[in-house]
């Protein structure tokens, strides 16, 4: 495991008890006051007095440093909010103690582990140039996204880098990972109304069977994927929810369909967005019956720069060893950490938790990461933004 010993004692204890302490008590996406509260308090204590807040309940923090040298600019970020999840961990002694919450994501460690690069800089401001700007993001599982709004606030202007990373139950204990291009794809929300005719249900022909234009409409979107996009590009289409129907008897008169769409490729964001459109509105005008169609842009895909990573991949091999770098696969999944990289050359990197006993995923009521694989990864963190700002 790296060790550095970047980190005080005091700051190792602080970047510990932050992340039991949110374990605690998560709080959900736009609802992270109290996080926000410790987070500053936290800072404080270790005389970083100037943090600014956004989206309401976030929170950033700019380490200048005062050395003379190249004046770069580098962002980091650690997500701060939890799922609506019972946590099913009696092992923990930290476990949550809010009913129908927790951290099954991990992102009590990100925010611990942005802590630590926080303190570390700002007792070595006096050894580099440059700003260190650490962004405590919330609201990275639900909208409104605390990622858009850093973004539209211009809170990465000027930046020549950010960085962004993810607990990782697919790698061990010790590893680490990137990969080159799309990390992830775009995601995008639809809702379908599918507006039919009521009627009997022995007299069919005298109504409009919404259901029949939902099947319908299931069946034709896929082939949107399966014959318009590219193999590797890897889209997808998913159909979350449907609602309709209050009777055996009656022809349905309306379904209310919702679900996302993915995609690796900014091009195509748009593209298949148009094509469910244009597939729902052709389907109903088929079955004599007509739809209202809305969308929501949701997160850009996560795009790594390929000179970052390469530069992640080496700090790795020298850190910790050639066979604790993990060549990352792209996920099908999302997150908001792409609207920074839409705005400035950024890295997403993973750091690996499974070990034995600790393999179930993220999202999970069981998901766990050991506290000793939080150091080592902070100092890992702190080490590639110090690389960066002097590159």
């Amino acid at each position: 495991m790296l060790t550095n010993d970047l980190l005080s004692y005091d700051e190792r204890e602080a970047v510990i008890e932050m992340r039991h302490a949110m374990h605690r008590e998560p709080e959900l996406s736009n609802q992270e006051t109290k996080t926000q509260k410790r987070i500053i308090e936290t800072l404080k204590r270790f005389g970083l007095d100037r943090a600014k807040t956004f989206h309401k309940t976030g929170v950033y923090i700019d380490i200048e440093g005062l050395a003379p040298g190249p004046k770069r600019s580098i962002a980091l970020r650690g997500d701060i909010d939890a799922l609506p999840i019972q946590e099913d961990r009696d092992d923990l002694h930290y476990r949550s103690q809010v009913p129908g919450l927790m951290h099954a994501c991990g992102h009590d460690m990100h925010a611990a582990i942005a802590l630590g690069t926080a303190l570390a800089f700002h007792r070595m401001r006096n050894n580099f140039s440059g700003k260190v700007r650490v962004i405590f993001q919330p609201a990275e599982e639900a909208e409104p996204l605390g990622g858009r709004t850093v973004a539209e606030e211009g809170l990465l202007v000027g930046f020549d880098a950010a960085v962004g990373f993810h607990v990782d139950t697919d790698i061990p204990v010790g590893s680490f990972g990137a990969c080159a291009g799309a990390a992830t794809k775009s995601s995008e929300q639809f809702e379908l109304n599918i507006i039919g005719t009521m009627a009997h249900g022995a007299a069919s022909h005298a109504g409009v069977d919404a259901i029949a234009i939902a099947g319908a409409f299931i069946n034709e979107v896929q082939k949107v994927v399966s014959r318009e996009m590219p193999v590797d590009d890897g889209a997808i289409i998913t159909i979350g929810t449907i609602h309709g129907g209050e009777a055996t008897n009656i022809i349905c008169p309306s379904v209310l369909m919702t679900g996302t769409i993915r995609t690796s490729s900014p091009e195509r964001r748009s593209l298949l967005v148009q094509r469910v459109r244009e597939v729902a509105e052709g389907v109903g005008a088929v079955h004599r019956g007509r739809v209202e169609f809305s969308s929501q842009s949701g997160e850009p895909p996560v795009v790594n720069d390929v000179k970052l990573v390469e530069c992640f991949r080496q700090l790795v091999v020298r850190a910790v060893g050639d066979d604790k770098y993990v060549q990352i696969t792209p996920s099908s999944g999302s997150d908001d950490f792409g609207f920074y990289s839409d705005c400035v050359p950024s890295i997403y990197f993973q750091f690996g938790s499974r070990e034995a006993g600790n393999e179930t995923g993220v999202h999970t009521p069981t998901f766990g990461a050991s506290d000793r694989i939080l150091i080592p990864t902070t100092e890992l963190a702190i080490q590639y933004c110090w690389e960066l700002l002097h590159g």
